[in-house]
């Protein structure tokens, strides 16, 4: 699986919370929509069958979502390389 940057992922999120147009890109192309934003995804890992939530939904779950990213980026350093 492919790790991106947090901002890779407010991107993608924010875009899906108020893109129309971007959203109707990603379900017809999601390589190519993904690509747009720099994210590369292999094609066999998208699913032949796609729905998006709504955008207000999306827009909701993308503050929660970035604020426990942000919340928990502090300890990251402290689940490197540890060993008891």
């Amino acid at each position: 699986m492919t790790t991106h940057l947090h901002s890779d992922l407010d991107s993608l999120l924010r875009k899906l919370s108020s893109d129309d147009v971007f959203r109707a890109r990603l379900l017809g192309d999601p390589v190519a929509a993904l690509g747009s934003l720099g994210i590369a995804l292999p094609p066999g890992q998208i699913p032949s069958q796609r729905c998006l939530a709504g955008k207000d939904a999306i827009a909701i779950d993308r503050m929660a979502f970035m604020s426990k990213l942000d919340s928990a980026a502090g300890a990251i350093p402290f689940f490197l390389g540890a060993s008891a």
